[in-house]
């Protein structure tokens, strides 16, 4: 039984023991209501011996009159659906039960989910629909719970604004989903609140939705570009101020759009070049101005990038002297660049994974897998020591590992005892992962006393198979 649901069943013996819900159950989310609705019934099906009051004197419904509240709670989640409409009907006169007539509003049984139907539209007014969203929305997802959400929007639509903000708030992104999507519906947010929302919330999809409202918005209100605009460019989200970058052409500011040339972000990037496009600039020519000068200090890195996004193979010799520049994140950039132009020279570049830059030394890494053979072993093992540094050491391995063959399993071995958890744990999986291939020479005595060293990582049926596939006797 998975542990939520032993967490349910405690809630369910606990309520049958005449617990005051409030005390039984601690709800911290909507899934704990669900899990007690599914603790019921698996107390009721497979332990019916913890509750021989309950399920031995099941109460029929017109008993249910003179149950407590935890003990209608119990009746509302029982698998008897004649008991569960009977619990329905006596429940409008407790308000803490609302969450499971929200849960009966799905219920598989036709007059159980009427009558629930009927008592969760008289009672949800605008406070009660905010609290009770979550749950709403979580049950939404089941078959025949659109009921729910039909009834809580139709509940919210008429609510005062500041009722919404709850929901804008909530931790749980699908409620911010229903709370946004309900404003801009029916207007409610006006487009810098919107905008304002798109830079602040982590989700994406709200930050498309209020995004794309608010600039909508402005179609239809003169001289709002700048109150909406500023946050939206100054979001933290590359997709929200993508969209603010976008925007810039329609408000007739392309000047507005040079900073975003060299944003960090390729989505921003490119809508910048756009934008510039349209207003009948050149922005290759642009980042090729200031990749001119390889020892400019104060050169941004998204403009050695940009470059290769937008330029062509003959902007490579801008980009090579850039390898020297005293900027780590130009020179990471330089070598992205020259991968994207799809020119990444093994022998060039080869120096760069002793950069002392981790960034660089990744995107060498990144450029040269492709060509990893053509590196030579013994160089690459002699990076796996414990005297480089971490990203040297990673670096060397993703190459080696990419190469396969003895050379793959000699370093991983070696890195078993690596001080770093993470790469031990890495050069672990490669040697179980690893197998002999064309390139290893069978009855390779190497292979042999390398696979006897890390005979504590396999069983022996498997050691003795990683053997016959090398050739060696089992």
């Amino acid at each position: 039984m998975r542990e939520d649901l032993r967490g349910g069943t405690a809630v369910a013996v606990r309520l049958a023991g005449g617990a005051p819900l409030r005390d039984a159950l601690v709800v911290a989310g909507p899934g704990d209501w669900l899990v007690l609705d599914a603790g019921v019934r698996e107390v009721a099906w497979y332990r019916s011996q913890l509750l021989p009051e309950w399920e031995h004197t099941a109460p029929l419904p017109a008993e249910l009159t003179h149950l407590s509240e935890s003990r209608l709670a119990l009746a509302l989640c029982h698998r008897d659906g004649r008991i569960r409409e009977a619990a329905v009907r006596r429940s409008a006169r407790y308000p803490a039960l609302l969450p499971l007539i929200v849960i009966r509003c799905a219920d598989w049984a036709e007059p159980v989910r009427e009558r629930a139907r009927k008592l969760l539209r008289e009672a949800l007014d605008a406070g009660t629909a905010v609290d009770l969203a979550p749950l709403i929305l979580r049950v939404g997802r089941r078959d025949r719970g659109t009921f729910g959400i039909e009834l809580l929007e139709e509940a919210l639509s008429r609510a005062p604004r500041g009722r919404l903000a709850a929901l804008f708030a909530h931790p749980d992104r699908t409620v911010r989903r229903f709370g946004y999507r309900l404003a801009v519906e029916h207007r409610l947010l006006c487009p810098t609140e919107l905008a304002h929302a798109a830079a602040r919330d982590q989700d994406t999809v709200v930050q498309d939705l209020c995004a794309t409202a608010a600039l909508t918005s402005l179609l239809d209100e003169e001289g709002a570009y700048d109150e909406v605009l500023t946050p939206l460019l100054t979001a933290r989200s590359p997709r929200t101020r993508s969209a603010g970058v976008t925007a810039l052409r329609r408000a007739g500011q392309p000047k507005q759009v040079e900073p975003f040339l060299v944003d960090c972000s390729a989505l921003v990037r490119a809508c910048a070049r756009y934008v510039v496009r349209q207003h009948g600039g050149d922005p290759a020519s642009w980042y090729r101005e200031r990749c001119a000068a390889p020892d400019d200090p104060g050169l941004p890195p998204g403009a050695v990038i940009g470059l290769a996004e937008c330029g062509n193979r003959a902007d490579a010799g801008l980009l090579w002297p850039l390898l020297a520049h005293p900027a780590a994140g130009v020179r990471a950039r330089a070598v992205a660049g020259l991968r994207t132009l799809d020119l990444a020279d093994t022998e060039r570049l080869r120096p760069l994974l002793d950069d002392p830059a981790p960034a660089v030394v990744r995107e060498t890494t990144a450029a040269l897998l492709p060509s990893a053979k053509q590196l030579p072993v013994d160089w690459l093992l002699e990076r796996t020591g414990p005297e480089r540094p971490r990203h040297v050491r990673v670096a060397a391995f993703r190459l080696l590992d990419t190469h396969g063959g003895v050379a793959a399993l000699r370093a991983a071995v070696r890195l078993l005892e690596d001080p770093d958890v993470k790469l031990r744990a890495w050069a672990g999986q490669s040697v179980r992962h690893w197998h002999s291939s064309a390139e290893v020479r069978r009855g390779d005595a190497e292979v042999g006393e390398l696979l006897d060293r890390i005979r504590h990582l396999f069983s022996d049926h498997v050691l003795r198979r990683r053997k016959r596939e090398a050739g060696l006797d089992s």
